[in-house]
């Protein structure tokens, strides 16, 4: 791509945001997004630092500062949880969060494995 052309598409970029055309970024800003969860329990370290316990409420996020408080709703039954986010993931495209088991009994995920959410951030 000639430098021209690199200026005209980052300019496009900057337009497209500025109109508020993007809205994957303003809802994780705001602290709340839906999309897919998994669950997991092993008992290696997280990210943190801490070790794995399937049995606390617990979750995985790519970019929300650890410690940080979510509320997460299974959208197919309404059942909520809150867990602090103590890890780094899901590596899985479409999914934004993976719970700890206990987090997953909670909201009724345990033997679909995956299911469809939407979380909120209640303190950081």
């Amino acid at each position: 791509m000639k430098p021209a052309n690199i200026k005209t598409a980052a300019a496009a970029v900057l337009f497209t945001v500025g109109m508020g055309l993007v809205s994957a970024s303003d809802s994780q800003a705001a602290g709340s997004a839906c999309g897919g969860a998994s669950w997991y329990a092993l008992t290696s370290k997280t990210a943190s630092g801490e070790r794995m316990n399937a049995a606390r409420l617990t979750a995985a996020h790519r970019s929300l500062k650890f410690g940080t408080k979510v509320q997460v709703t299974n959208k197919r039954n309404g059942k909520s949880v809150v867990v602090r986010i103590n890890d780094r993931g899901p590596f899985i495209r479409g999914r934004v969060l993976d719970l700890s088991k206990a987090a997953a009994s909670q909201i009724g995920m345990i033997r679909s494995g995956t299911a469809s959410i939407c979380y909120r951030v209640i303190n950081s």
